[in-house]
């Protein structure tokens, strides 16, 4: 087993780590910046989604080029993340909506007839 990375390796995986951090930024000043909490939804949804899957594709280059064998273990944390991100952001939201309304406050009508 080498322990040497290719230097177009090691590019790489210095780019995905540093999009995934400045994606993770992204999600935290949109967190912070936005006014409501449908509107605070979106960043951390995608851009810390997108910034996982960064780092997952960041650890499956640097760890197959060291093993020199294609490593899919770390595929499991982007899977798992693309099936419960969008779930967990639909009930967050379906949850806010229902506060909103047992509140009186200003939300849209439900899709269903009583």
């Amino acid at each position: 087993m080498s322990t040497t990375v290719p230097l177009w390796i090691e590019v790489l995986v210095g780019a995905l780590l540093v999009a995934s951090g400045i994606a993770s930024i992204v999600a935290a000043v949109g967190l912070v910046r936005l006014r409501s909490f449908f509107m605070r939804m979106h960043p951390p949804a995608l851009a810390g989604t997108f910034g996982v899957w960064a780092v997952a594709l960041a650890s499956i280059a640097w760890f197959s080029a060291l093993a020199s064998r294609p490593v899919l273990h770390a595929w499991v944390i982007p899977i798992l993340m693309a099936i419960t991100v969008p779930v967990t952001t639909a009930l967050q939201a379906r949850a806010a909506l229902f506060r909103q309304r047992q509140a009186g406050l200003d939300a849209p009508p439900p899709l269903s007839r009583p």
